[in-house]
Parts: C-alpha cells; structure tokens; sequence
C-alpha cells in the first residue's frame, strides 16, 4: 500500500487503564475480527495475562479503516518490560495515551509519556473510563494539559468498555499522526520490535520496515548479531498471520525465518536482505540486561534435566532469560536465571510449574555485584555465596536505580520516610494537579523484596512507582550467613550493607524460626558476618516424658532415666540432621 495511506501507532499507559480493551473495541469497528471470533483481551493470548488481566508480551495488529491501514501494537504497561516498549515505539510515528479518568495520572503513564517523546512521536491524548460514576473529567484534562501543553479540545473523552468515542480516537489516528517517510529505493532495513519462538516453524519476527521491502525467500541477515537466515513466509497480523508477497517501506508485518533461537534475532536489531543489502543498522539497539537473580530448584533432585530442559525451552522465545547451572549443599542441582524484574521472575516461575508441571523451591532474589580484587582484577556475582574472601576485595559495587513515585500529595511524608529507610535519597519534588511526583534514588537490592507491597500500604493504594538502572555505586556491603544446627546453609546467605546487617540477621533468623520446624533435639538459628555471630533464635526440643512410667520408689530412679534421656538427646545433637522446608529459602519475601 503506498505510505501515504499507513499509519503506525501504539496504545501506552499505566497498569489497568484500558489498553487491551480499546484494541479491542478497535478491531470490532474496524472489522478485523468478526463477532463470533471476539473475547475480551483478544490481543491477550498467553492464559497468564488473561488470568492477571496484564499485558506480558506485545501484540501488533492491521486494521484497515476509511481506505487507510492502521497498525496497531499493543504494549505492555509493567516497567520490567520497559525495553520492549520503547522498541515497539521506535516502530511507530505515533502513540494513543489513555489515560483512566477515575485514578488519573500514574507513574507508568509518565515513563511512557517521556519514552513517546525521546522517540518524537505524536501523542493522542484519550481520557478512558468517562461512563464511570468515579470518573473525574475537568480534573484528570487538567493534569493531561499540564503534562503534554496541549489543548482541552485535542483531548478526547472515551469509553472503551461500551465503545462510546473510539470512532474519534480512529480519525484523529489517521488526521493527526504523520505517514511514514520511508525510502523505498534504499538497501532494506527493518526493525524488530519482538521475536518468539514457535515450536513448529522456528523464530518469528515482528518487525517494522522502514527503507526497502523484505519479500518471501529473502536471505535475511541480523546487523547486530550477525545471523544469517532465510524468510520463509512474511505477511501482517490481523490478528492472525495473514501471508503475503512482500512486506514495504513503512508498513508492521512479521517474517517467519529458519533460526532456531531468539538469540540470534534479539529486540532492537535490524534486519536486512542479501539482494539489497545495507551497512549502517538502524539507531537505539541495546542488549538487555537482568538485574534480578534468583535460584531455581527442584523439589526433588531426579527432576534437575527436567528443569533444565523447560528453561532452555523458555529461552527460545525470551531472549532476556540468561541461566546457569548452580549447585548447593543443601538443595542439590539447580539454574540461577537472571531476570528483568520481580514480575518477570513471578511469570517465568508460574510457567515452569504450569506448563513443566515442575516443583520448584526459588530462592530469595539479589541483584549482581562488582567487586574490584586487591589484584586489580574485576568480577561480577550473581549471588552472596560467590563472595571471595573479604581479604582478597577491594571494593564492591552495587546497582542503584533512578525512581519516580507518583502520590496524592497527602501522603508524601511517609513516601519520603519509606525512601530513607531503603537507604534512597529524595532528589526532587514537583506537583502536577493535586499529584506528587518525588524522584528518588536507592540501592536495587533494598526494593527488591517487598518494596512496592510497603509502598501501596503507606498510600493506601495509590502510589505508583517506575524505575531505571543508574549504574553501580561502591558500598560498604558485607555478606550475612546463616546457620542452621551449626550448618552454614549457603542458599540463604545475602548481601547487606553493614549499617542494616545486625537487624536483618535478627529479622531473618526470627522470620526462620517460625518455618523450621521442632526437632527431637534443639536447633540453633544464627547469623553471622564471616567469624563473628550477630543474631541467635533456638528451636527447642521436643520434650517426651520419659518418666511416666515410673510409679514410687526413690527420686534417684527418676533423675537416672532423666539423664540418660540428656545423654541422648546431646547425641542426637551431634548427629541429627535439620530438614529445612522450601519455605525457608524466600523467608525475605515473607511479610511480618
């Protein structure tokens, strides 16, 4: 179709605000899906985002609407996928900001906003949820014209649950967002906005064309990785694959290639074709890097392979999943595998155990260190167990974020408190409307666990939070062991900064202390950094009567049984083994 007639744009906003059910409404005016094939969430294939009403992976679209063809990607709202999201920008000229008019402004909505506009996209401003008796119109297009500078008029007001206002939001698409100016005559260059991995026909791109065309049969090549492949089918997405000869200049299709892994095709990366090929890859690529780590392990140590098998199948068709294998006294076989966030971690551990029908015991997540040696060698870890010696380091370095937190201005007192007791640092202060946006920064490894819990009850619901990496920063971190019976347990040693380590060891070995259980004998609980204990629980024995049995006679009969009794339970002491539940290994993200 010439350019002219093409509009690329995509859906952003926060969590919940109305993303997927606008699309919906979308492809039942534009006909693209017929009535009887319509549910809600269409765009939403995976059974985990219908169940969590999330949008995990995103979803491109055709729709054709007044003679013009509109693409459409769905984005995910979560931070953890932001990468995917500005990627799927960079493929558009335009984006539609819905924004709910009940909650108004969020922090997620804010993120997106800056993504749109270091992308240089023209932004629809769309107030959703306007039937809702909560909803807020004058005051939510108040904090709408503040932060984009646009007109009350370029605002439109919609209902995406009953459709009232799409068809307007479908002619602003086509009036206000720009053609794309691609050249045709130039060497092909096409970005990938997502890849997966189909277990029939290999690696699928989605990709945007932007100079050239990539036609069926094409040798293809990735720039940044340098695979080579063919593409065996290309055509769009309405919604589902609809084959073609050819995908142009400036329109959203996908490419079905021979490559056996979304490594070699990575989010970000330029595809070109052999016939007419190009040099100068596409701008913005980056490799994406796990900040969150955890171990994953069996329940059972005869079902290692299985794990090992259903993670290397995940990473087919997710290219951020980075694996390998870890081995602990106590737990046996297992992988740590690097995640982009806490909601990346929870989704891939509920995939394993559903669709791998796996029992998984994960242990408390921690972020990756720096250490500089005293050789002036650099290394990276990955877990607390790693730690050289404390002798041998010279310094080490640990990840801190840039966060944005976005309150009703009432509760910005206990924000800024919950900030400094995570060790963060409040940088600014500004207000759109009666909203606060407090920009902050803090050590990664402090809000991992139950940062965001402690955040929406100190609001009472309505805080938001987004975050980037902002690079690594020397601390005075030591590594917190615990003992269980005398026995280190490797798996649940962490990284703490000596200020917090005393009461962490005391929270940790008391939060311990309710999932071990009673033993015959007593148990010990310590925390210790190297040689020196910090933090002491006992689990005491259970007590048998031993002398009710005895009916009179002399006490001495009695104080005899009750020794041999102590003599016993000191043996069992020494050679009695602790069996620590799985419970035990994400005793930090238990709540008190």
């Amino acid at each position: 179709m010439d350019q002219e007639h093409i509009r690329n744009f995509c859906i952003i906003a926060h969590i919940d605000h109305g993303k997927s059910t606008l699309a919906d409404r979308m492809l039942e005016l534009t006909d693209t899906v017929q009535k009887r094939d319509m549910k809600s969430q269409l765009l939403d294939s995976m059974e985990l985002e219908r169940e969590k009403g999330i949008t995990i992976k995103l979803a491109p679209v055709r729709m054709n609407y007044k003679d013009h063809d509109l693409n459409l990607i769905d984005t995910p709202g979560h931070v953890d996928f932001s990468y995917e999201v500005s990627r799927s920008l960079e493929a558009c000229e335009g984006a539609v900001l819905v924004v709910d008019a009940s909650q108004g402004i969020q922090a997620q909505t804010l993120a997106n906003v800056y993504l749109a506009l270091a992308a240089d996209l023209e932004i629809i401003p769309v107030l959703n949820k306007v039937d809702l008796p909560a909803a807020d119109v004058p005051r939510v297009s108040a904090q709408v014209i503040n932060l984009l500078g646009c007109k009350e008029e370029d605002i439109l007001k919609i209902s995406a649950k009953t459709g009232e206002g799409v068809p307007d939001v479908l002619d602003a698409v086509i009036e206000r967002i720009l053609p794309p100016t691609g050249d045709t005559a130039k060497p092909a260059r096409s970005l990938i906005f997502d890849s997966y991995y189909d277990d029939y026909r290999g690696v699928i791109l989605y990709t945007r064309v932007v100079d050239g065309n990539i036609k069926k049969g094409d040798t293809i090549e990735m720039l940044a990785t340098g695979a080579h492949g063919l593409a065996l089918e290309v055509g769009a997405l309405s919604p589902t694959m609809k084959p073609e000869s050819e995908i142009a200049t400036g329109e959203i299709g996908y490419i079905v290639t021979n490559l056996k892994t979304t490594r070699d095709a990575k989010v970000g990366d330029t595809v070109t074709v052999k016939r007419a090929h190009a040099s100068e890859a596409l701008p913005g690529y980056k490799n994406v890097q796990p900040f969150v780590y955890a171990g994953f392990f069996p329940v059972s140590n005869e079902d290692y392979n299985d794990l090992k098998d259903a993670i290397e199948k995940l990473s087919l068709s997710d290219s951020a999943l980075q694996f390998e294998p870890e081995n602990s006294p106590v737990l046996g076989f297992g992988v740590r595998i690097g995640f982009l966030g806490l909601l990346h971690m929870d989704i891939i551990r509920e995939r394993l155990e559903r669709e791998y029908n796996l029992d998984l015991v994960v242990t408390n997540p921690s972020t990756d260190y720096q250490i500089t040696m005293t050789t002036g060698e650099e290394i990276d870890i990955k877990s607390a167990a790693d730690l050289p010696p404390v002798t041998k380091i010279n310094e080490i370095r640990e990840p801190w974020i840039d966060g944005e937190i976005v309150v009703p201005s009432d509760y910005i007192g206990s924000v800024i408190q919950l900030i400094v007791s995570k060790r963060g640092k409040q940088k600014n202060l500004s207000y759109i409307d009666e909203r606060a946006l407090i920009s902050f920064e803090a050590p990664l490894a402090n809000l991992l666990t139950d940062f965001y819990d402690q955040l929406k009850s100190v609001t009472s619901g309505y805080g938001s939070f987004n975050y980037e990496l902002a690079g690594y920063h020397a601390e005075d971190l030591v590594r917190v062991d615990f003992y269980v019976g005398g026995e280190m347990v490797d798996a649940l040693s962490v990284m703490a900064h000596r200020t917090e380590s005393q009461s962490l060891g005391r929270e940790v070995v008391k939060k311990l202390k309710d999932v071990v259980p009673r033993q015959s004998f007593q148990v010990s609980l310590q925390a210790a950094i190297g040689g020196k204990f910090i933090a002491r629980e006992d689990i005491s024995a259970y007590r048998k009567d031993v002398t009710t049995g005895l009916y009179g006679g002399d006490v001495s009969r009695k104080k005899k049984v009750l020794a041999k009794q102590a003599k016993g339970k000191k043996r069992m002491k020494r050679f009695g083994k602790v069996d620590i539940p799985s419970e035990a290994f994400t005793v930090m993200l238990k709540r008190d």
